[in-house]
């Protein structure tokens, strides 16, 4: 089995790609499947990493088997095979 990844909006051009699939090979806490995802495709980087910290934007919109995962445990979210990961851009405007 394997994670799958998918991206919307802005994510999804950026990415050139509707999802992606992860083998895990057992459970990761979130902060390391995006940086799974940023080795894959580079250039979600600047959008997904902060470059100070070196984590996952704290910006970042994720969605983890239907939940917004500030809902659970944020950046520590246990992501295992079967799950599904989705990838949602933020936009601010005024």
């Amino acid at each position: 089995m394997a994670v799958r990844v998918k991206f919307t909006g802005s994510f999804r051009s950026l990415s050139g790609k509707n999802a992606l699939e992860l083998r895990l090979g057992g459970s990761s806490p979130i902060r390391d499947v995006v940086k799974m995802v940023v080795e894959e495709l580079p250039r979600l980087a600047p959008v997904l990493i902060d470059p100070e910290s070196e984590n996952p934007r704290a910006d970042l919109l994720i969605i983890v088997n239907g939940k917004e995962m500030s809902i659970m445990d944020r950046f520590e979210t246990l992501i295992k095979d079967g799950d599904e990961v989705v990838f949602v851009p933020i936009v601010h405007g005024g």
